[in-house]
């Protein structure tokens, strides 16, 4: 993208190995037990995040639901009918 001045920026991309190289790791509290956490992301600690990942977490299963009826005061394409 360019800004007004007409230079050219780049945003670096996650998968950037120089950019994840370049994060320092944090120390913080995690925000949902309080324990001391640390981390390049802000966030739950490791702990919290396997107690959320187990009790949120389900298998994908298949859901059979009612196929579709127009209803009646819906009329086909009139181009459709022409012959």
């Amino acid at each position: 993208m360019d800004d007004v001045r007409g230079v050219h920026h780049t945003a670096p991309t996650v998968r950037d190995d120089a950019v994840v190289d370049a994060l320092e790791e944090l120390s913080f509290d995690c925000p949902r037990c309080g324990a001391p956490a640390s981390g390049v992301h802000y966030g739950p600690c490791g702990g919290c995040v396997e107690q959320l990942r187990a009790s949120v977490s389900a298998d994908a299963r298949d859901v059979d639901g009612p196929t579709y009826e127009p209803k009646v005061n819906v009329t086909p394409n009139a181009v459709a009918l022409k012959d």
